[in-house]
């Protein structure tokens, strides 16, 4: 009876965590599941011999796409099933992972950080209700991406699409999904806010991600301690390996359970965690606008730029194995005579700057992003109480974020060509990478523009800018793939950039971008001064 009452009203809490989330969990889903079929779709015509399907399982085995996108199938092995799961299956799974994530974040610590929680727990219900009340919201979403993404791979009918495959496929994304959401309840135990829960959580994503990187270039054993090492290792469309997703299950249920156990041990709008003790005086810098802003976001900043430069030094590292595996494998020179070594790696790390930098924008949007929250929490009332003014506290926000910007593109070009120059012969110049990585700033630029006009003009669209960034990742890896039409992909800032080194630079296209940048900046001050707070 007593375990009862712990869960009391779970029921009404469900009706209402999915009010509350409705609209995100609908553009998650729709966004996940039309990207898979369009993919499918796009396979089925560009993939229509066993010649072009052997000749994509070849430029699968080198190093880098392992350490890219998962271990790669046999060569022998591949069908179109194969070919779409080695493009897909992880960067699918992340994407799931995040969406679980966000969604766990906000129905735990930022209900609770924001006094949701507490009016609930006014109420007749279980103390153990709110929290169980996410994870069944979450089983749910989940159940609906596996049913619905089966039946959609499953209406190919192709071969390589059959019941258990399309099955394993879909299962294995919302089994990963699953894990990460218990990553997040744990996580939002650990910590106080909701910067620290995300932190934590992202945090052991981008871990998860560079153990099985570096795993499966060179150490089997390692990739089996990631949970994305055990999501590649289904050879789903293939031989159909379902221990992965028991794994994971187990794995999740483990990680759900001591959220319970953690939640039960708390107080509420309390972490487990000790706070760290901070100082007697605040210092000058402290007491500036500039330096509250940097004080609040530094462990955003901070482990953003650790886990950024971590992922481009282990993506640099295995630059020396891609080297040697397009000069040695005779094959793969006769298969692909336009490349040679030289330009096939340049084109990898054109490929891998272009998808970093659309990560490294994420921080700068979710630090303007806190601008909108403050307010929501009434505690820009604490500024705006005194004589300061609306464009000194953007400012303050806008400048940290540019920052931001521009120090994780050049972590990212430091990154690669540290590790990179330890293991090839020839490696592209120092200032050529940097050069590479910068140019992407005025596309970072147009991002936190278009994030300050939101937020300054219209705060309650603001999410909007998550659906743009989402946008410039599909043009960069699969807008070609898609077909995406000529005037679509130029809504993506990111596809404007020349390809350097293997490009000129064109500063006609960098100016634009910067201006276009600076009048959507512009604006976002100028409607954050006349609106309302």
């Amino acid at each position: 009876m007593m375990i009862a009452q712990l869960f009391k009203g779970t029921n009404r809490i469900i009706g209402l965590l999915f009010k509350q989330n409705g609209l995100k969990i609908s553009l998650w889903l729709f966004g996940l599941i039309g990207v898979s079929l369009a993919t499918v779709t796009a396979y089925t015509t560009i993939y229509t011999s066993e010649k072009e399907i052997f000749e994509f399982g070849l430029t699968m085995q080198n190093p880098a796409m392992v350490a890219m996108l998962g271990k790669a199938y046999q060569v022998e092995t591949f069908n179109l099933g194969a070919v779409f799961a080695s493009e897909m299956l992880l960067f699918s799974a992340i994407a799931v992972s995040v969406m679980n994530i966000l969604l766990v974040t906000s129905s735990t610590r930022m209900d609770e950080e924001e006094g949701r929680l507490e009016l609930i727990r006014a109420l007749p219900v279980g103390r153990l209700s709110y929290l169980l009340a996410g994870i069944i919201l979450m089983v749910i979403v989940n159940s609906v991406l596996f049913i619905f993404l089966s039946i959609g791979l499953g209406s190919f009918m192709h071969e390589s699409f059959n019941l258990e495959s399309v099955m394993l496929y879909s299962g294995v994304l919302a089994s990963t999904g699953l894990f990460f959401a218990g990553v997040a309840a744990v996580a939002a135990q650990l910590t106080a806010t909701t910067r620290g829960a995300l932190g934590i959580s992202f945090g052991g994503m981008i871990t998860a991600y560079t153990v099985r990187a570096v795993g499966d270039v060179s150490n089997e054993g390692l990739s089996l301690n990631s949970p994305l090492g055990w999501t590649v290792r289904t050879k789903v469309f293939v031989d159909n390996q379902w221990w992965p997703i028991i794994f994971l299950v187990c794995g999740a249920a483990t990680l759900l359970v001591s959220a319970f156990y953690l939640n039960h041990k708390r107080d509420i709008n309390a972490g487990l965690l000790p706070d760290k003790k901070g100082k007697r005086y605040a210092s000058h810098f402290l007491k500036s606008r500039f330096g509250l802003t940097w004080r609040l976001e530094k462990g955003t900043i901070l482990s953003w730029a650790i886990g950024i430069f971590l992922m481009s030094a282990a993506f640099g590292s295995i630059l020396g194995d891609l080297e040697a595996y397009f000069s040695d494998f005779e094959l793969v020179q006769k298969v692909l005579p336009d490349g040679s070594t030289a330009s096939m790696i340049e084109q990898f790390i054109t490929l891998l700057i272009g998808i970093m930098s659309v990560f490294a924008a994420i921080p700068t949007v979710s630090i303007l992003l806190k601008l909108k929250k403050e307010e929501r929490m009434g505690r820009t009332e604490n500024f705006y109480s005194r004589a300061v003014s609306r464009s000194e506290i953007m400012g303050s926000y806008y400048i940290v974020a540019f920052l931001t910007g521009i120090l994780t593109q050049i972590l990212i070009g430091i990154g690669l060509y540290v590790s990179a120059s330890q293991v090839i012969e020839k490696t592209i110049g120092l200032g050529s990478v940097l050069a590479s990585v910068l140019a992407y700033v005025p596309a970072i630029w147009v991002v936190i523009g278009l994030t300050t006009l939101l937020v300054g003009v219209f705060p309650k669209w603001a999410g909007f800018v998550w659906v743009y960034m989402f946008f410039a990742m599909l043009v960069i890896y699969l807008g070609s793939l898609l077909g995406f039409p000529e005037w679509l992909n130029r809504f993506s800032a990111f596809y404007h950039v020349p390809l350097l080194p293997n490009e000129e630079v064109n500063w006609l296209t960098l100016s634009l971008l910067s201006i276009v940048g600076t009048v959507l900046s512009v604006s976002g001050f100028l409607g954050y001064n006349k609106r309302d707070i």
